[in-house]
């Protein structure tokens, strides 16, 4: 374990005075533009000032969505909560930032405050004007990033402004936070180009001055928004990190636990910059799942766990299982492109391609695999084929590639499948010509689909998955609804009407009580009723899908049939109505019109169709 370096004072700090130059201090010598930028050493290094307690912060809703399509309020709800799993209440991730500004943002901090957890928290990002405080006040947040650009690229060419008059205005931003009893976070933007010594720490020193006279805490997140940032020892000011951090600690006092880096990966460093800035005195690592962030992304959350339990020696109070997990979601369900040797979450990070490797792995799995993945991220070592392989090795790999792909019922493939021998037989001509690499997944999948197909789902099969997940995600939206939970009779009868309006896929919907008798009208598209006009008294006691709901209080989904009412195929969704006690208190039941779900799944192509894993 690394020993910490207190780096306290014992003195106090020296006071640093705004130097307010005419000309912008743009550093040509280490930014000439024209080339790529220098990297200069001064001989001089500075000792670490590793904290005793380190975090991850992240902006996955924020810098996050900068970089890619917005996510929907739904999918950053389901995401924040994949967050929390990783690491409960642990602290480990402490903060989650979103954007205030428009509806969809409002709404996606609402259904996440609603989760009720204690980490991570959930914070603002703001520009440095009083009217956006509004925004944060109204939902409730204790702490907000406000916009402060520090280098004089920002300050005199973009904001058209000097450094005094720059830095008065950031001072009064900051009193109206904290007069409004908000903790302000002061983004140091792009602050490995700015001037540290000339502007950066007499205005941390003024940002302290202002923490120390109102007892609240004034954070600094310093970020390289450009990814010009150095881990380099014996590198200048202002790109070198270990100077950069030694000068906010020791020159400018400020304590870790207010400090937090944030990255950018323009020149492929963004992970280990960020290491280097927890090292060096930040408790606080800024981190995106799976990188993303503007231009070239910020550093990858999931490594930053990783990078946690290897500076800290321990991974008891992370589930790491759970970056398996996000990966899984950001594929399926975001439909995000994740190069397959990307580290930790690709679909074969953990697999060799080099033929030389096979035997050794067969032999003992540590000899090429990072850690032992199966236990820690539920990814067990992938499984090669070689001609050392075997049936009993393609049987393994064909059963394993079905689990994964999680497309059919799990099977066992025998090594006596017909189709396994014949495909160790091409597999052991492919190397009695020659051939040194392994078996490539496409290969095995080319050869699979040839000689077992039925291990393949068809298409119509994925085609229904897709619709029956629409009929869910419909079901679940009109169970959950307050309306229905209400159980008035009123106040459901105006939900439901409109509901069966708005979902042309919709065949019957009603709301049934324990006793098998409905509590709403049958609802039905215009011109169907008179279809279903014996259904107005009877009683579902003795249906199947009535049954099984009351029995496992759980949601019931048909398989396809046609309809004895309208002669359509259709799938009945049950969904439970569960009281306070956990108890059914009612059930709803709808019917969906199979054709008409389908027309909903506009992206079937990219969705169902063409989706295939990699394992």
């Amino acid at each position: 374990m690394m020993s910490s370096y207190s780096g306290l004072r014992t003195v106090p700090a020296r006071k640093y005075e705004l130097i307010d130059v005419k000309d912008p201090q743009l550093y040509r010598e280490q930014f000439p533009y024209t080339e790529v930028p220098k990297i200069l050493f001064d001989g001089t290094t500075v000792p670490l000032d590793f904290p005793e307690d380190i975090w991850i912060t992240d902006t996955t809703f924020r810098d996050g969505q900068q970089a890619r399509s917005p996510y929907t309020p739904v999918q950053i709800k389901e995401i924040f909560s994949m967050l929390h799993k990783l690491a409960g209440d642990s602290g480990i991730i402490r903060q989650s930032e979103f954007f205030l500004y428009s509806h969809r943002d409002r709404e996606a901090v609402e259904a996440c405050l609603s989760l009720g957890y204690k980490f991570p928290e959930i914070t603002g990002w703001i520009r440095a004007n009083a009217e956006d405080f509004k925004l944060v006040k109204s939902i409730g947040l204790k702490e907000t990033g406000i916009l402060t650009s520090v280098s004089d690229y920002h300050i005199f060419l973009k904001l058209k402004k000097n450094r005094a008059r720059t830095m008065d205005e950031y001072l009064g931003i900051v009193k109206a936070a904290l007069s409004e009893g908000i903790i302000p976070r002061c983004h140091f933007e792009d602050v490995t180009r700015s001037d540290i010594y000339g502007f950066c720490i007499p205005f941390a020193q003024e940002l302290k001055r202002l923490s120390d006279e109102s007892g609240t805490p004034v954070k600094i997140r310093l970020c390289d928004t450009m990814g010009y940032g150095l881990s380099y020892q014996g590198t200048v000011l202002p790109r070198s990190i270990p100077k950069l951090l030694y000068a906010f600690r020791r020159d400018a006092d400020y304590p870790s636990e207010w400090l937090e880096w944030h990255g950018h990966n323009d020149f492929h460093k963004v992970h280990t910059n960020a290491a280097t800035a927890w090292l060096y005195g930040a408790s606080s690592l800024n981190a995106s799942l799976l990188g993303y962030g503007e231009r070239t992304g910020n550093p990858p959350l999931e490594a930053a766990v990783i990078e946690y339990i290897g500076l800290k020696g321990s991974s008891s109070e992370l589930d790491t299982r759970v970056i398996t997990e996000i990966a899984e979601y950001y594929r399926n369900t975001i439909k995000a492109v994740i190069p397959t040797n990307y580290p930790f979450i690709g679909e074969e990070f953990n697999t060799t391609r080099a033929g030389v490797h096979a035997d050794g792995i067969l032999k003992n799995e540590e000899i090429y695999n990072i850690f032992d993945t199966g236990r820690l991220l539920n990814r067990p070592l992938k499984l090669m084929i070689t001609d050392k392989a075997g049936a009993a090795g393609i049987a393994a790999w064909l059963t394993d590639y079905v689990k994964f792909e999680n497309t059919l019922e799990t099977v066992e493939v025998s090594k006596r499948h017909p189709g396994v021998k014949r495909i160790y037989e091409w597999v052991m001509e492919q190397y009695a010509q020659g051939r040194t690499t392994s078996i490539s997944t496409d290969e095995m999948i080319a050869q699979a689909k040839h000689h077992i197909p039925s291990l393949f789902e068809s298409d119509f099969q994925k085609v229904k998955k897709a619709a029956v997940l629409k009929a869910t995600r419909i079901a679940e939206k009109i169970s959950g609804s307050p309306e229905v939970l209400s159980m008035n009779a009123d106040t459901m009868e105006k939900y439901l009407n409109n509901i069966a309006k708005e979902e042309g896929s919709i065949q019957l919907l009603s709301i049934i009580n324990t006793d098998g008798q409905r509590l709403s009208q049958v609802y039905t598209q215009r011109g169907d009723k008179g279809s279903f006009r014996n259904l107005m008294n009877k009683n579902f006691t003795e249906k199947d899908w009535f049954q099984s709901v009351l029995d496992k209080k759980e949601r019931f989904v048909s398989d396809l049939f046609f309809s004895k009412y309208t002669g359509r195929m259709i799938i009945t969704i049950a969904e439970p109505i569960l009281n306070p006690e956990g108890n059914v208190a009612a059930v709803v039941d709808v019917d969906f019109i199979f054709d008409e779900l389908v027309k909903l799944l506009s992206n079937i192509p990219d969705e169902i169709l063409e989706r295939r894993k990699s394992f």
